[in-house]
């Protein structure tokens, strides 16, 4: 056999054992892989930075601080005085709270943005915003998108269909503000 086939004590074998050279360090051992591990066979992968669902599915609540309680005929008034501006600022205000609660949600500043520019699409977006508020706690939701629908399709009869989403809606987050102790 020749020098190049035989195992040398101060050389590492093919498998690995053996001292390194001198004056060389070990090589260090191999880092822990990126990310998380693989999720099983069918189950769901979440999305990026979303939280992840505690036991049950639902996911956790940032324990944010709660809402103000809006009495549904005093905004209704105000909505009236003020030509339909205090509208604007209820949904920035409501929007705005639900995101500092939960983290998640439209906020402020696009809720605001798209009550200017395509105000039609807010009461579906609403809704469905207090609508998660319960489904986070894992209670059935008094509101959905589909509450929407009161606005858009009796909202021309004399604001009828408006005033029955509004009170629905309204009445919902009120709620749903009460039973975390707000005032």
């Amino acid at each position: 056999m020749s020098e190049v086939d035989e195992p040398q004590p101060d050389k590492p074998t093919e498998t690995g054992s053996g001292s390194p050279p001198a004056g060389e360090e070990p090589p260090s051992p191999a880092a822990p892989a990126y990310g998380s591990p693989t999720p099983a066979y069918g189950s769901p992968t979440p999305a990026y930075g979303a939280p992840t669902p505690a036991y049950g599915g639902v996911p956790p609540t940032a324990a944010g601080p709660g809402g103000q309680v809006r009495e549904t005929g005093t905004c209704i008034l105000l909505t009236v005085v003020t030509l339909g501006f205090y509208s604007l600022y209820w949904y920035y205000k409501t929007h705005d709270e639900m995101k500092q609660h939960t983290g998640t949600g439209l906020g402020g500043p696009v809720a605001l943005l798209l009550a200017i520019f395509v105000g039609f699409v807010m009461p579906f977006f609403n809704s469905h915003e207090v609508g998660r508020l319960y489904e986070r706690r894992g209670e059935e939701p008094p509101v959905t998108a589909m509450t929407g629908l009161w606005a858009l399709l009796l909202g021309w009869f004399f604001f009828v269909g408006s005033i029955v989403w509004f009170v629905k809606t309204n009445r919902a987050l009120n709620d749903y503000w009460l039973s975390l102790g707000a005032e």
